[in-house]
């Protein structure tokens, strides 16, 4: 469970984004060193979030910073047969206009991905192809490069606000709510 106080779907994409921020300030190497490190910044940040004190950046400035990375693959680095890829699957009909929804389809969802790490994502959501991807790693979520997680947080909460789910505790009553949540959607 990522923090007590996280019991909704908002809170656990706002606490995902608030350990992105403090990975970032304060140049951790993953999720996982920031939340261990810096957690009290990471629950600041959090409550902060969580209360409207301060927003998210505008998910162009993801844009630009994966444009300054130069043209490689997102997930694994490489640099030659490179697709465009839907972080949130554009396949996702959680309404029947989410197959012209600009949120879904248009360039903020995208990122470059080679063939074979577009095709082993497919319809996955993030964390679900990051725990399967990483299968050994308790803490597969941390790994995710930070800009990737940003534009999917971005992304798929505006998803859950129009599937109605944003404020839903855990989907999957039997258990402590996790970041497989955020997916729920697109299963």
């Amino acid at each position: 469970m990522p923090d007590r106080d996280v019991e909704t779907i908002r809170d656990l994409i706002y606490y995902q984004y608030a350990k992105i921020i403090a990975r970032s300030a304060f140049r951790a190497a993953d999720g996982a060193e920031a939340k261990r490190r810096h957690y009290g910044f990471v629950k600041q940040t959090f409550r902060k979030l969580k209360c409207g004190e301060i927003s998210w950046s505008d998910i162009l400035r993801e844009d630009w910073q994966l444009m300054e990375l130069g043209k490689q693959c997102v997930y694994c680095g490489a640099d030659d047969d490179l697709d465009r890829e839907h972080i949130v699957p554009r396949s996702l009909r959680i309404k029947p206009e989410c197959g012209s929804c600009d949120t879904i389809q248009g360039i903020h969802n995208q990122v470059l991905a080679c063939k074979r790490c577009n095709a082993a994502k497919g319809a996955w959501g993030l964390y679900e192809f990051f725990r399967k991807r990483h299968p050994g790693e308790k803490k597969y979520y941390d790994v995710i490069p930070p800009l990737v997680e940003k534009k999917y947080l971005k992304t798929i909460l505006q998803c859950h606000v129009c599937a109605g789910t944003l404020d839903d505790a855990s989907p999957f009553r039997d258990r402590e709510i996790s970041v497989l949540d955020i997916d729920t959607i697109i299963r």
